[in-house]
């Protein structure tokens, strides 16, 4: 097998960086124009010359989004932005325009040209055709892929195949939806999703309701390809994608530093790996999720049990992300943590240190600002110092050990 890419999201520049220490091989960001994210997106443009200067120094590469379906006057600007990201070093840029996709070619010859999973390449004959008519490097494939589909578009495929491997999955293919345009003027393929499909409804029957004790959602369940790794590499896929630009530090760390496990144990086996070590793999990556999740259409068509028809609550939020690392002392083997969500004495306490294996403690005592002891902390962002008998690093992430 081949190396593969593993492809990680970040929504501004400290997640940027998070995903290239926990692992990735090369992340996707907005900028703050021409992007399906706009609304969410951090990044300026000293933000995206910033993390390619970051990512460089760990031989990582940046990917940019400029996938939004442009208008008449979407295109004011964009060939001095193209212009801007090929001489920061951008590697890729993400597209969902054939007109997009010609500009970028003659305006910034460097960038790599990524057809987006917008764009629904669900055969061989629509890579071929994006290779040769609009000579794009590689075609993100569209979810709604099956396994057997994947490997026969990436057997005969002129350019490379990116997949998705974890994170939301539209309702629609490929995000080709309107409902936040009709329900809040919000244009879903132009930055403003307001994610409609993921909202809860009252259903009626003519004029009686039908649903009034559960209300209706739409929304799909998250994506989880763990099982599908071994696969998806064996066929040639060059790149595996996490999808989740809008998730956060914590979602982040966990999600890529999980895959990187896997995949590199998958390359270091040169094969397929026991059920054993698949489960634990696959708790792994699971312990970033708030969502529900399924294979998607990997293992064919997605049914009924790939969607969410119950009402989701706060008791789903994840609450294991329970501090960063901001300084070690080795000297006194102390800690100063910046909390964010609750800490008892007497937890254990696993670590989340990039390119190590995950190290486990009992929080035997704490100390706030003040030096005065505690016996739990409910404070965000409340900066503690605790005992670790083992040496963290700045930006290490502490988590419930479950």
């Amino acid at each position: 097998m081949k190396k593969v890419e593993l492809l990680a999201p970040a929504g501004d520049l400290a997640r940027a960086k998070t995903a290239v220490r926990y692992g990735a091989d090369a992340v996707y960001i907005g900028g703050q124009l021409f992007s399906l994210r706009s609304r969410a997106s951090n990044f300026t443009m000293d933000d995206i010359r910033e993390a390619c200067l970051f990512a460089k120094d760990y031989g990582c590469a940046i990917h940019v989004t400029v996938n939004m379906i442009p208008h008449e006057e979407d295109f004011e600007g964009l060939e001095e932005y193209l212009r801007q990201l090929e001489a920061f070093g951008v590697k890729a840029i993400i597209v969902a325009s054939p007109a997009v996709m010609k500009l970028a070619r003659r305006t910034a010859p460097s960038l790599e040209i990524h057809c987006s999973t917008q764009m629904s390449v669900t055969n061989s004959r629509a890579a071929e055709f994006m290779h040769e008519a609009f000579d794009v490097d590689r075609v993100v494939l569209a979810r709604e892929c099956t396994m057997e589909e994947v490997k026969k578009i990436t057997a005969a495929s002129p350019v490379e195949t990116e997949a998705f491997i974890h994170g939301g999955m539209c309702v629609n293919y490929s995000g080709r939806c309107t409902l936040s345009n009709r329900m809040t003027l919000r244009d879903a393929n132009r930055g403003g999703c307001a994610q409609s499909c993921r909202w809860q409804y009252h259903l009626y029957e003519n004029e009686r309701e039908i649903s009034d004790s559960l209300l209706f959602t739409a929304g799909s369940k998250d994506l989880m390809g763990s099982y599908q790794i071994y696969d998806l590499m064996k066929a040639g896929v060059s790149s595996l994608k996490i999808e989740g630009r809008m998730k956060t530090e914590y979602y982040i760390a966990s999600v890529v530093s999980a895959y990187r496990h896997l995949i590199d144990e998958i390359m270091a086996a040169d094969g397929p790996l026991c059920e054993e070590r698949m489960a634990w793999h696959t708790k792994e990556i699971l312990r970033g999720e708030n969502r529900e999740t399924c294979a998607g259409f990997y293992n064919g068509r997605a049914a009924e049990d790939s969607l969410i028809y119950h009402p989701n609550s706060d008791a789903n939020v994840n609450h294991d992300f329970l501090a960063t690392v901001k300084s070690f002392d080795r000297n006194t083997g102390t800690a100063v943590i910046e909390t964010r969500n609750p800490i008892d004495t007497g937890m254990e306490i696993e670590v989340l240190s990039p390119g190590m294996n995950n190290r486990v403690f009992t929080l035997s005592r704490m100390k706030n600002e003040d030096g005065e002891f505690m016996e739990q902390s409910r404070r965000p962002m409340a900066l503690l110092k605790v005992p670790v008998p083992f040496e963290v690093r700045e930006e290490d992430i502490l988590r419930r050990n479950r």
